[in-house]
């Protein structure tokens, strides 16, 4: 008889946690967003995010609490030697923030530690080389999202997008969109939509838009997303939330349908604020 009340009380404990513990972070997260951000941090993320002061007031206020909670919640990691500062911390954050300004209330949940390389980063890379070889090769690497908990980005890589804003390309942003894509299993270019009747319609446009942009680079024509956007459904999400940040107005000119998406996905209209 003991035993079934101890068992029944572990049982009851197990589920009082579960439904509790999401309420008490939320208070957490809310506590960290209204904290006040420190002028110090904000002269490094208007010194570093080049469209920060086109942001409205809100959008701001927004994006500052989601850095808080941001910083307080994820590892940032040195590799290779390299001291991580509160300025690479503040940059990465900021960046990957302008994510989360649809206010899903997720905060990249999979994501653990950030690792970040001083400059370009070395792996060995396994293809099948027809039915019984198997080729190894040494292959360099700019950035990387992990499925389990890590996400890697190159430094140097770093400064070099915030640098040229407007050329369409940003690892940061490009990672942290595999993060989202990864958020309901592997990434195959679906993030989690808020409705399940918006699946159809995004389906659609991004098949044809994806489509579009293999015939293109297959045929040679000049494109406003990146070519590798082409590889496969999941860069392509990736890719084009790039092109949605940094090149709005291309984008919304080439490819009307899939900013809309993205607009109605990200709850952002880029285009706004240049």
């Amino acid at each position: 008889m003991i035993k079934t009340i101890v068992v029944f009380l572990i049982i009851g404990l197990i589920i009082t946690g579960i439904l509790v513990n999401p309420i008490l972070v939320k208070k957490r997260r809310n506590r960290l967003k209204n904290r006040p951000f420190p002028p110090l941090w904000n002269a490094i993320v208007e010194n570093n995010l080049p469209i920060f002061l086109y942001l409205s007031p809100n959008e701001i206020r927004r994006l500052q609490g989601h850095i808080q909670v941001f910083l307080a919640e994820k590892q940032f990691i040195g590799c290779r030697g390299l001291q991580v500062t509160e300025e690479m911390k503040l940059t990465i954050a900021a960046i990957a923030c302008l994510l989360l300004l649809n206010e899903s209330g997720q905060y990249f949940p999979k994501l653990r530690s950030i690792l970040v390389y001083p400059n370009a980063y070395f792996v060995q890379e396994t293809n099948s080389v027809g039915k019984y070889v198997v080729e190894e090769r040494r292959v360099a690497r700019l950035g990387e999202s992990w499925t389990n908990d890590q996400l890697v980005v190159s430094w140097e890589q770093v400064k070099q997008d915030t640098n040229n804003w407007r050329d369409g390309r940003n690892v940061v942003l490009h990672e942290f969109a595999h993060q989202l894509d990864q958020e309901n299993g592997k990434a195959e270019g679906v993030p989690i939509l808020q409705h399940n009747s918006d699946y159809t319609i995004w389906a659609k446009v991004m098949t044809e838009a994806y489509q579009q942009l293999c015939n293109d680079v297959l045929q040679g024509v000049k494109t406003v997303m990146d070519s590798y956007g082409a590889t496969n459904p999941a860069e392509f999400f990736a890719v084009a939330t790039e092109t949605f940040f940094e090149k709005p107005h291309q984008l919304l000119s080439k490819h009307p349908a899939l900013y809309e998406q993205l607009q109605r996905y990200y709850q952002l209209d880029p285009v706004q604020w240049a």
